[in-house]
């Protein structure tokens, strides 16, 4: 639980050795795709016709997006770039715990609107310090571009309510103060990607009336890029082996089963490159939404995977840059 909940700090030693460990495993990854390729047809389906193979595949994106350790040191050496020319961002803490921090890259005027960006890592990884890239576009556009830290699952009983627990009061800090760096706290959006954009989309489904007192619709936009917006295929993938699932958590975290909390307009993103499951989840996702009668629309990037789509967020003429400029009414 939150309580127990412990600080997780990267090292560039650790990095290098995340490195290769993605290095290793997406050559693993593909071996084993080629030598299991016969075996497959004699597996019993456990999702949608899928074998336990086929499904543990789909939500791997070691086979899916080759390239995934080349693109995760990009956005590491951009954000190194980027944090030059902006400087270091300002750090706040949201709760009690030393990961539960905010780095909020400040635009340069007062009441202005505040972009929250939630990073993925398989809820296994990740910090906000390899996610400064996007925040130029932000800045220069007049938006405060905020990215919190938060607890790792192994961290917190492979369990992923802190986690969800933890963004939440994030969030809300980041509305009861926003003046403090100069936002506009009724000018809120919010993106994520990967399982940062299944916790984007729990934060979108919460209620945020009844659990924190504040507006419904707190979160004026959202973006949810390459995201899992039903936790039961997750659960019956590899996935479910390192997170504790219950069948509480897994309705209670699941977006897609939450749409009467939905109070704001989506943009749901993935890349032609996605592996099926990914693709899936999010076209299903937009049409519940789009049946529940919200304002919901879809964007596919062509040609781009799972890991190369989030950088167009960093480009006012890049997909997803053009998409969230757009949300805001701002036009660079």
């Amino acid at each position: 639980m939150p309580g127990d909940t412990q600080s997780k700090k990267v090292s560039k030693t650790d990095l290098a050795t995340r490195r290769s460990f993605l290095k290793n495993m997406a050559l693993a990854s593909t071996v084993a795709l080629s030598a299991c390729a016969g075996q497959d047809a004699k597996e019993s389906p456990v999702w949608l016709g899928m074998s336990q193979k086929e499904l543990d595949d789909a939500y791997s994106q070691f086979i899916y997006a080759p390239n995934i350790a080349q693109v995760i040191d990009r956005w590491e050496s951009n954000s190194e770039l980027v944090r030059g020319r902006l400087g270091k961002p300002l750090k706040f803490a949201y709760g009690a715990e030393s990961v539960e921090s905010l780095d909020v890259f400040p635009a340069n005027k007062t009441n202005a609107p505040v972009h929250i960006f939630i990073h993925g890592g398989a809820w296994q990884q990740g910090t906000a310090e390899s996610y400064a890239f996007p925040a130029e576009l932000f800045v220069n556009a007049g938006v405060h571009y905020v990215v919190p830290d938060f607890s790792w699952i192994q961290d917190v009983g492979d369990s992923l309510y802190p986690i969800a627990d933890q963004l939440r009061r994030a969030v809300a800090w980041v509305y009861r103060n926003a003046e403090e760096f100069g936002g506009n706290p009724d000018r809120i959006y919010l993106s994520g990607h990967s399982s940062g954009a299944h916790l984007a989309g729990v934060m979108l489904t919460t209620d945020w009336q009844t659990d924190f007192g504040l507006p419904a619709d707190l979160i004026k936009a959202g973006l949810c890029c390459s995201g899992m917006f039903d936790l039961k295929p997750v659960r019956l993938s590899k996935r479910g082996e390192y997170i504790r699932f219950t069948d509480e958590m897994e309705d209670d975290l699941s977006p897609i089963r939450h749409l009467d909390k939905l109070s704001t307009p989506l943009i749901v993103a993935y890349g032609s490159y996605e592996t099926p499951e990914f693709k899936r989840q999010a076209d299903e996702f937009v049409r519940a939404v789009s049946e529940a009668g919200k304002d919901v629309e879809l964007i596919v990037a062509e040609n781009y995977n799972h890991f190369e789509v989030i950088e167009t967020l960093a480009n006012p003429n890049g997909i997803l840059g053009r998409a969230v400029l757009g949300q805001m009414d701002i036009r660079v």
